[in-house]
């Protein structure tokens, strides 16, 4: 099977035809997070990152996170700045009402948290409707064995590897093991569901991830704290594929 990534056109519940994300295969993606660009250079630093899959932006309300960052406005002005797509991130309360104004907005991926969801399946179906890819994340200390029969729904499952809410973090290997588990559940569903990884990811820690079940990999400082982010893209992903090629989980695809 070829392996890649790519947009694909479809139709929502209301008629009106909308780009959407998919992928075939199985493809190493790297996100950077504009958590850590320069808030006063959005625009630029959203190209700064050339060769990105997806330009992460975390949304923060100072309520489910202890930090607030940027909402609805900005994003709508991120998705007319870039022709990366947005994968939108939601640290927030009430997510349920908020999510599908983030697609809306020109996200084509909408993140929620299901320790704030209080009906996560119906949440991931109409993000779904609305022509997003609907994702899952899950803090540190949320098991995953609990959502295994939600994984169905989801086109992303995001592990978060630091507590959410602050940029910069050091990258948490006791959750490394979940990520495994995780991928183990995927696996045995033969679901064609990313599993993502947010929080400390760098050259120091992506080939751990990958080895352990990660394919899509969101790295702020390591990219927007590099004097050539675009190099950093390259360099990042060079490492999580070579990581992947060899790892036990990859072998049958």
């Amino acid at each position: 099977m070829v392996k890649g990534v790519g947009w694909l056109t479809l139709r929502t519940a209301e008629g009106n035809a909308r780009r959407a994300w998919q992928s075939w295969g199985m493809a190493v993606q790297i996100n950077p997070s504009i958590l850590s660009a320069d808030f006063a250079r959005l625009a630029e630093e959203a190209t700064a990152a050339e060769g990105a899959d997806w330009l992460h932006v975390d949304v923060m309300d100072n309520h489910f996170v202890p930090n607030l960052t940027l909402g609805v406005p900005v994003v709508e002005s991120l998705a007319r700045a870039t022709d990366t797509p947005l994968d939108c991130h939601l640290m927030i309360e009430d997510v349920d009402r908020w999510a599908p104004q983030y697609v809306e907005a020109g996200a084509g991926s909408v993140t929620f948290h299901v320790e704030a969801a209080a009906a996560p399946v119906r949440l991931a179906r109409e993000i779904r409707a609305k022509g997003a890819r609907a994702s899952m994340a899950l803090k540190p200390a949320t098991p995953i064995e609990p959502y295994e029969d939600l994984l169905s729904e989801l086109d992303m499952l995001l592990i978060m590897t630091v507590e959410p809410g602050f940029g910069g973090q050091a990258f948490l290997d006791i959750m490394l093991p979940k990520i495994r588990r995780t991928r183990e559940l995927i696996s045995k569903h033969g679901l064609e569901l990313w599993l993502q990884v947010d929080g400390g990811v760098s050259a120091s820690t992506i080939e751990r991830c990958a080895e352990a079940g990660a394919d899509v990999f969101v790295a702020g400082s390591a990219v927007y704290g590099a004097d050539d982010p675009a190099a950093a893209v390259r360099a990042l992903r060079t490492q999580a594929a070579g990581a992947t090629s060899t790892a036990a989980w990859a072998c049958g695809h």
